[in-house]
């Protein structure tokens, strides 16, 4: 099992940045799959971007693709998403999940089977 706590979260203008973290506990980080999701009020969660076991292969939404970044740092248990050129569409709670799935992107939620408590994102205009 893996345990998965957020932070970064908070308020930003429009056209600012956030980096979000999301620390894993455990040894065996790196034999997750790591995705970010969102959910914004009223709304269904979301696939932001999803990064594989060892870094090397990402893929984002159409939506945040040339704005937000995922990375991992195994050493440190922890998977990064910088978000850039931030919208108010982009205001959600944001989660991190992590995935045993050997699909090679991993896009759905019911994919991943341990999820952290989320963290809220709010970009005001």
């Amino acid at each position: 099992q893996v345990q998965l706590v957020e932070s970064g979260g908070g308020l930003v203008q429009a056209g600012g940045s956030l980096r979000l973290s999301c620390a894993a506990s455990g040894r065996t980080f790196s034999s997750y799959a790591m995705g970010w999701f969102r959910q914004a009020p009223g709304k269904e969660r979301e696939f932001v971007a999803t990064i594989s076991r060892g870094g090397g292969s990402t893929y984002y939404a159409d939506s945040v693709k040339g704005r937000f970044t995922i990375s991992r740092d195994n050493a440190k248990n922890t998977v990064y998403l910088q978000m850039n050129s931030l919208k108010p569409e982009d205001t959600a709670v944001y989660y991190c999940a992590a995935s045993l799935s050997r699909t090679a992107v991993i896009i759905n939620h019911w994919e991943y089977a341990y999820w952290g408590q989320g963290t809220q994102v709010t970009v005001s205009s």
